[in-house]
């Protein structure tokens, strides 16, 4: 037996989320379905580039343009 072991304890978050669970079962599916809407999602890669190319570069001081009425 190792001293660092504690088999017995569980924090107060594990609890927590182990009674929240207990009490809603359709939880961890609701969190899924949610992820799905958000996050999970297929990329067209041909889009992507197309976004990539059509970037305008910022200039590098963007209040010192020449395009400014008090510039050069």
């Amino acid at each position: 037996m190792s001293i660092f072991q504690r088999t017995h304890y569980t924090s107060e978050i594990t609890s927590f989320i182990d009674d929240l669970k207990a009490k809603k079962p359709t939880l961890e599916a609701e969190q899924r379905a949610g992820r799905a809407i958000w996050w999970d999602k297929n990329l067209n890669l041909a889009d992507q580039a197309d976004y990539g190319e059509a970037r305008v570069a910022q200039q590098a001081y963007v209040y010192g343009t020449s395009a400014h009425p008090n510039g050069d």
